[in-house]
């Protein structure tokens, strides 16, 4: 079918398996975060590499609230997009932002388990958690956020996750903890607090869980979820960026 969305949905997947940038997307597959999540969908479909888990997007209550939608939106991390603290990351004019998140390790079983996702019971699918930094941006020759749709219709705008020191999960009050992140050359040093992401990070990671199940995903192996920013979407440069979460590490990227 060589459709509009057949089109534009190839022409973006190339983008983003060749690391490539490509013009606006029409609006009428962004502006409304229904039509976006459709077309993520079928972008997503077209990319056959392993996924390596799920990211929360859009976990901000007050953006949220100004851009008047009721919930995040969740998108699929893919393996070649995932790197272990330290490692150096080159950006494009299109990637305009960077953020601290925390991110749980899930077990293979919740693919095995029946019913929704609770705060009661959420504890027995995770194995670990850590701290991680996410690298966000446009495959496309754009800037600035009008709304999820923006996000949500291109792989939900990630670039690349680094991921911290994994920690055996317990409960902690996961709300209410301090971060930041900073990097010298740019001088910049912001501080944030878990309770900035959709109530708290256990939350969004109830969300994206109860979202997979609805939607019957299924991966025959454990798999990570990040959970949104803690500190927002801070203006990315050059240099070394060091996150700190609070009673949960650190994470470092060398943006080039």
């Amino acid at each position: 079918m060589n459709t509009l969305i057949e089109r534009t949905s190839n022409k973006l997947v190339k983008a983003f398996l060749n690391n490539r940038i490509i013009a606006p997307l029409p609006k009428r597959f962004t502006k409304k975060l229904t039509e976006a999540n459709k077309f993520r969908v079928l972008c997503e479909s077209k990319v056959k590499k392993p996924i390596i888990g799920y990211k929360a997007g859009g976990t901000g209550i007050p953006v949220m609230k100004k851009l008047k939608e009721k919930e995040p939106f969740y998108a699929s991390v893919y393996k070649d997009n995932f790197l272990k603290s330290g490692r150096s990351v080159k950006i494009s004019k299109t990637t305009f932002g960077i953020e601290l998140e925390v991110c749980y390790l899930i077990k293979r079983s919740f693919f095995n388990s029946k019913g929704i996702i609770t705060m009661r019971n959420i504890s027995k699918f995770i194995s670990h958690m850590a701290p991680c930094i996410e690298i966000v941006g446009y495959r496309q020759r754009k800037k600035g956020i009008t709304s999820f749709g923006d996000l949500c219709s291109d792989f939900g705008a990630n670039v690349k996750f680094l991921i911290g020191q994994k920690k055996k999960y317990k409960k902690i009050n996961i709300g209410n903890l301090n971060t930041n992140i900073s990097n010298k050359k740019t001088k910049q040093n912001i501080n944030g607090n878990t309770n900035a992401v959709f109530i708290n990070p256990l939350n969004s990671l109830k969300f994206v869980l109860n979202k997979l199940r609805k939607e019957k995903k299924h991966l025959n192996k454990s798999f990570y979820v990040f959970t949104g920013s803690t500190v927002g979407v801070v203006p990315i440069g050059k240099g070394i960026y060091q996150g700190k979460i609070e009673k949960l590490g650190s994470v470092k990227v060398k943006i080039r």
